[in-house]
């Protein structure tokens, strides 16, 4: 039975390959969705941990992505063109949906190993990482092509489990994983992006038709928070002196 992996780059499906690996349980596919707008660390990490896999003689990670009429297209470009925000900043739950699972079910559909096992019968298992702290979130799903196992609440690991699990191996963890201009963001999360990538989610907000919230804040806008952010640091000049004091030690 064909045993397959949905990685999610966060620490969870992370913790979840490197226990399979130890454990001895077979992976034959491992697919990472990528909507065109993860962070920048996100990238990196996703890049470490391939190569990690490889070295453990573990699949390569397969990346894939969402279309439209053919052509690769982003979130990020959805929300322009549609003049919209993340369904997220409206209450619903949409993005996972059309730009992550969505494209790795495509991605299966076209897999001739995945159709060989249909054609006879059989079902592929789909390994997802909800930890043992999360049991609500492991609905039963089974259908004619899939059926979910839930690893590590079935070992019991919850999110310190599996931390220590990424730790143990030597790897660093790999922070949160979502769209940079994801509605979910914190203030502090917001700040910390690089300026481009803060002008881009400020382009977003701006092309939107923001009839039923005000902004990706929802109530508020993230172009007023990152204005005022940028505001006080004009206040502060000497930030920007780089010269380190004397307990500098890095």
């Amino acid at each position: 039975v064909m045993q397959v992996v949905s990685y999610g780059i966060g620490t969870n499906s992370t913790a979840m390959i490197i226990e399979m690996w130890r454990r001895g349980e077979p992976i034959d596919v491992i697919t990472a969705a990528d909507t065109g707008g993860e962070r920048p660390e996100t990238y990196a990490y996703l890049k470490l941990f391939n190569e990690w896999c490889i070295s453990k003689g573990l699949p390569e990670i397969v990346v894939v992505k969402a279309t439209y009429q053919g052509e690769i297209e982003t979130l990020e470009q959805n929300c322009l063109r549609m003049k919209s925000l993340p369904s997220v900043a409206f209450g619903f739950k949409t993005c996972s949906q059309k730009y992550k699972i969505a494209p790795q079910d495509k991605f299966y559909n076209n897999y001739l190993p995945a159709k060989d096992e249909w054609s006879a019968g059989r079902v592929i298992t789909k390994c997802v990482g909800f930890d043992a702290g999360e049991p609500q979130r492991a609905k039963p799903f089974e259908d004619a092509k899939f059926i979910n196992r839930y690893p590590l609440i079935e070992w019991d690991m919850d999110r310190d489990g599996c931390v220590a699990s990424i730790l143990s191996e030597g790897l660093p963890l790999p922070g949160k994983s979502s769209c940079f201009y994801c509605p979910n963001s914190r203030p502090h999360e917001i700040n910390a992006l690089p300026d481009e990538l803060k002008d881009r989610a400020i382009a977003i907000e701006r092309a939107a038709d923001r009839a039923m919230v005000v902004g990706l804040g929802r109530t508020w806008r993230w172009e007023d928070l990152i204005r005022s952010d940028r505001d006080q640091i004009k206040m502060f000049p000497e930030l920007d002196n780089e010269m380190p004091c004397g307990c500098y030690d890095g």
